[in-house]
């Protein structure tokens, strides 16, 4: 009997399956998402098993591991439907995570309401405790105000408790003993303490932070524990891991402690996917982009390392745990074409969801959307969406586009969908441009992944317009995100705040400070039993002295040692990325570094993937039959073939569509493309009409 390791990603409309066997065998399969993602979870895992011919039991009896991607923990925040939280702080601070740092998202916008209060003001407490920068005890903590603080917590019905006190990450003690009298008190509340959260110096982002971890962690913790007895109750004898917010796995009973580290959990695992297909296509520099019905995920991959942030603001919180740097916008196949009160066209950011979804969907929906335009546009096939198992309503999408736009703008049906379609393009590009030009890269530099289901129509103009010259589609691009929690490694990231000039650096204080993270981070994942190998990964925040933000510089060193030798190098790294980012460096100047990080990687064992040989270039075998497509206002009669009869080798002129189960691709006039050996589609773009 195969032994299957199974990746299943919950998204707002599907969730995702991939497995795959120790024969390089793989299945995937979607099943509608469901209010309980549980069964969403349990309905992919059952079809699957049918598919194999196996009992639910039995087949779940033989899985060593399932590897998941949620959204229960960005869900709680963007819908704010979290815990009843309390926050126990340093007295005179407790308005921190109101203040922000000034920051608001729309400065010359009087009507921006603040955020909503996930602590609310009276849940906020403060304590009599002093602790200097140095980590001394300059006020005792005062233990019977902390206890009347938590009496007050208890009779407000607060459920979970935040620990934030100042210069906590020096000196931990006052946060462990309050934690020590909120257990004693309220036995059964989660607790989210800031030393153990993110214990970086910047009290604003520590405290958002930590209290961001008690708002979502008992929901994160409440679900995993219910789908974890739901499996185990029906025979599953493995390990469930969750995937984290910096692309890597963790226990089902860590992430549940620290759940902020799962609120980018669904679209981690197609940057982690990305990076895979790296190493098979012998890309090193990848732009991955994930189109589905709401919005467009687009990240960055340097050398097969994902870029990570620790600046993201989610649900307007500020969250400073290293993540992915995942740049989102709302523009996917249900965003919706509306003109504005100046008779300006506009594409989103609003969906139509799946229900009632676009106008040609059939569900009551009258908006147009970008599906409705690619429709129109015969860029999509209506008799084979999601591999023919809906069919969609071309009339009621012409209508809709008649109504709300070509009307409106006076254009024909034809042009005002293509209009629809090179402004969507355009929002795109446009945010591609932010993780790349605006960051220093140069897009031209990188191959672009388009996945999800609707990122292969739309990926050609994009790279035509970005000046990129090859796109890949995977073959799993509809399960993109299920495929990278199959291959994800674990890992654990460490942080400590050790402030010093690098030309007064105490090297034994600074190795020291490393050894304990490794240590700390070992412990953590010591019991896993899917690790077989160990990676550290090093790196140092630093600026130029005076300078406010800070720099991530990886240290090379191959020993567990930091060299001085190792720091040279690292601060010739900082110029040289400190003048790619600001288009600035001052060699003359003193550097400090602020934050130490480190990352172990667990690296488990990689699944098999067989690559097939070579055949005919001949596509013609699998070839559907032709279709009129406007690529421009007059249409063009173009070939359709079937994806699933394409053969590595296979080589495709432009302008032709691809039809593939849960994803249709565009190879537009100019471009080309060949299907590798592993089943993916590589097209060459044509640069005729690059713009960029």
């Amino acid at each position: 009997m195969a032994h299957w390791n199974v990746g299943i990603d919950v998204g707002g409309t599907f969730t995702d399956l991939v497995a795959i066997n120790e024969h390089g065998e793989i299945r995937a399969t979607k099943t509608p998402s469901t209010p309980d993602q549980s069964d969403g979870v349990i309905n992919a895992l059952a079809r699957l098993a049918g598919e194999l011919g196996e009992d639910l039991s039995a087949f779940l009896a033989g899985l060593p591991m399932i590897v998941h991607g949620t959204t229960v923990a960005t869900n709680a925040l963007l819908e704010y439907d979290g815990a009843r939280v309390g926050l126990i702080t340093t007295k005179g601070f407790r308005d921190e995570i109101e203040f922000r740092r000034s920051y608001k998202e729309s400065v010359f916008d009087p009507r921006l309401k603040p955020p909503h209060p996930i602590v609310p003001r009276r849940s906020r407490l403060g304590v009599s405790e002093r602790v200097d920068f140095k980590g001394n005890v300059l006020t005792p903590l005062d233990e019977d105000e902390v206890r009347a603080a938590v009496a007050d917590l208890k009779a407000q019905g607060v459920t979970s408790v935040a620990i934030c006190y100042l210069f906590s990450f020096v000196n931990p003690a006052h946060e462990r003993r309050t934690a020590e009298i909120v257990r004693e008190m309220m036995p059964d509340a989660f607790l989210s303490l800031s030393c153990d959260v993110l214990p970086e110096i910047r009290e604003f982002e520590r405290v958002s932070t930590t209290v961001v971890n008690a708002f979502v962690g008992p929901r994160v913790h409440a679900y995993l524990s219910h789908l974890e007895s739901r499996l185990r109750e029906k025979g599953f004898g493995g390990e469930l891991f969750i995937i984290q917010s910096n692309g890597g796995v963790l226990s089902a009973d860590e992430a549940g402690r620290y759940a902020v580290n799962t609120l980018l959990s669904g679209p981690a695992g197609g940057v982690t996917a990305g990076s895979f297909l790296g190493t098979m296509s012998g890309h090193d520099n990848l732009i991955t982009v994930d189109m589905g019905g709401t919005s467009y995920d687009i990240a960055l991959i340097e050398n097969l390392r994902p870029a990570v942030t620790t600046e993201s603001w989610i649900g307007r919180y500020r969250i400073a745990l290293p993540m992915l740097d995942i740049h989102t916008i709302g523009a996917g196949g249900g965003s919706i074409a509306w003109v504005d009160s100046g008779g300006a066209l506009q594409v989103g950011p609003a969906s139509a969801g799946s229900y009632p979804g676009p106008a040609c969907y059939g569900r009551g929906g009258t908006r147009p959307t970008v599906t409705d335009a690619n429709v129109v546009l015969g860029l999509l096939n209506p008799d084979f969406f999601l591999g023919g198992e809906m069919v969609l309503d071309k009339a009621k999408a012409v209508e809709a586009i008649r109504r709300e736009v070509a009307e409106p703008l006076g254009l024909g049906v034809v042009e005002a969908a293509s209009a629809i379609i090179d402004l969507v393009n355009n929002n795109m590009a446009n945010a591609t441009r932010l993780v790349t030009t605006k960051r220093g890269h140069d897009p031209a530099a990188f191959a672009l992944v388009a996945a999800g289901g609707a990122g292969g129509i739309h990926a050609g103009k994009q790279a035509e317009e970005l000046g990129i010259r090859t796109v890949i589609v995977p073959a799993l691009a509809p399960v993109f995100c299920a495929l990278g929690d199959n291959v994800a490694d674990l890992k654990i990231s460490e942080s400590r705040t050790s402030i010093a000039r690098l030309d007064q650096l105490d090297f034994e204080a600074f190795n020291e400070v490393f050894q304990e993270m490794e240590a700390r981070a070992r412990k953590r994942l010591s019991e896993q039993s899917i690790v077989k190998s160990f990676e550290t990964r090093r790196s140092l925040d630093m600026h130029y002295v005076g300078e406010v933000h800070e720099v991530t510089v990886p240290i090379r060193s191959r020993t567990r040692r930091i060299t001085k030798l190792n720091l040279d190098a690292t601060l010739n790294d900082f110029h040289v990325l400190h003048e790619r980012l600001f288009a600035h460096k001052d060699v003359k100047q003193p550097v400090e570094v602020l934050t130490l990080r480190l990352d172990l990687i667990g690296i488990r064992e990689r699944p098999r993937m067989n690559a097939a040989e070579f055949g005919e270039e001949d596509a013609a075998p699998a070839l559907k039959g032709h279709r009129p497509v406007h690529f421009a206002v007059e249409p063009t009669i173009v070939p359709v073939y079937d994806g699933g009869r394409l053969k590595p080798g296979n080589f495709i002129l432009g302008p032709a569509i691809i039809e593939q189960w849960g994803t249709t691709i565009a190879v537009y006039p100019g471009h080309e493309c060949l299907i590798d050996a592993y089943g993916n589609v590589i097209v060459e773009i044509g640069q005729g009409g690059a713009a960029g």
